[in-house]
């Protein structure tokens, strides 16, 4: 008869755990709450934690009966914990969505602007200085012959100017007895 009323008692005991717990952890409202509601459960010395170590000093008939019974409740109130801080969470990100809401129907940011470089710029104003002075700006080819930089000026073949430090020659293919142009 008094193991029976035991028996009972710890079963009204752990109902009433279950329960407590499960209305607080429904009641949580932040992570932080939850955080303590899960050391005062299953914390170290937390309630459910002194009832399993409470389970050494029972007999083993005792023990079969309420072990399953205890890690039936603590594997409840870990998965209670972990869904309502699952459901905090998603909470959260939906507060976070609704104040962050982006109206992709909105016309895009202008862009800004570039500048002339400083270099260019220089250029620029130095080859306008030069124009009203009467000077005429004239592109020509990157790549010249050897006849139109060097022989129509009568630079002289060992002239310094035509020393390949000084000059680049694309050199032309095998056969090819032109002079090579000047890059």
């Amino acid at each position: 008869k008094k193991k029976k009323k035991k028996d009972r008692s710890e079963g009204a005991k752990m109902d009433s755990l279950r329960d407590k717990y499960i209305d607080l952890i429904a009641a949580a409202s932040d992570e932080a709450t939850l955080e303590e509601l899960r050391v005062q459960a299953v914390g170290k010395k937390g309630e459910i934690s002194l009832e399993m170590r409470s389970l050494g000093k029972m007999s083993p008939e005792e023990r079969q009966i309420m072990g399953p019974k205890l890690n039936a409740l603590k594997d409840e109130i870990n998965s209670a914990l972990a869904a309502k801080k699952v459901a905090l969470a998603d909470a959260a990100l939906n507060d976070r969505l609704a104040a962050e809401w982006l109206d992709v129907t909105l016309p895009g940011r202008g862009r800004r602007q570039g500048s002339i470089h400083p270099v260019s710029q220089v250029w620029e104003e130095c080859t306008a200085i030069f124009a009203d002075m009467g000077f005429a700006v004239a592109e020509g080819p990157q790549i010249e012959q050897d006849w139109y930089n060097f022989d129509a000026l009568n630079i002289p073949g060992h002239h310094p100017a035509r020393a390949e430090m000084d000059t680049f020659y694309m050199h032309r293919a095998e056969g090819d007895n032109r002079p090579p142009h000047v890059l």
